[in-house]
């Protein structure tokens, strides 16, 4: 898949993007929103390539996308769609970046066009789910239209604040 914005391009993370996968994943600032518990750091190198290859194998509508600045070709973060845990048929939403590309509205402008593709390629709903402390991933959901449902235990360890879009 590959989707064009006014500024963006989202795409698959390339084998050579390795290092600023690394660079994102190892950071407690970005890390601390992603999993319920301790944050989980990338370790290195290899890790970075390891899940690259692994988001190419994932099976559509799911997968994992760079968000890449038209302007420069850097890759800003992540976008994806994925099953939410637990739920085979339940579809989220997601992204995160890292904090050089924060404040320039890259991770609305993604998270738009990939919701607008998502509902468009025939799912009938896609959730996001946040960490309940998580207020601007949370204005990211309500900026690309998202309604919020409140707070769900359902489906992670801890508490989400959980927004639904439909087709």
């Amino acid at each position: 898949m590959r989707l064009e914005t006014d500024r963006l391009v989202l795409r698959p993370w390339r084998d050579e993007e390795a290092p600023r996968l690394l660079d994102i994943l190892s950071r407690v600032e970005v890390v601390r929103w992603l999993d319920d518990g301790p944050p989980k750091l990338m370790a290195d190198l290899d890790a970075a390539r390891s899940r690259i290859a692994e988001w190419r194998n994932a099976e559509a509508p799911r997968g994992r996308w760079a968000i890449e600045v038209a302007e420069t070709g850097a890759p800003a973060g992540t976008v994806l769609l994925d099953h939410i845990p637990q739920s085979d048929a339940l579809v989220q939403i997601g992204w995160y970046l890292h904090p050089d590309s924060h404040g320039h509205g890259y991770a609305s402008e993604a998270a738009a066009a990939l919701l607008a593709h998502g509902l468009a390629s025939g799912l009938s709903e896609i959730h996001a789910l946040t960490n309940i402390d998580n207020y601007p991933s949370q204005a990211v959901a309500r900026r690309i239209g998202m309604t919020d449902l409140g707070v769900t235990s359902d489906w992670y360890p801890e508490p989400s604040q959980h927004f639904l879009a439909t087709a």
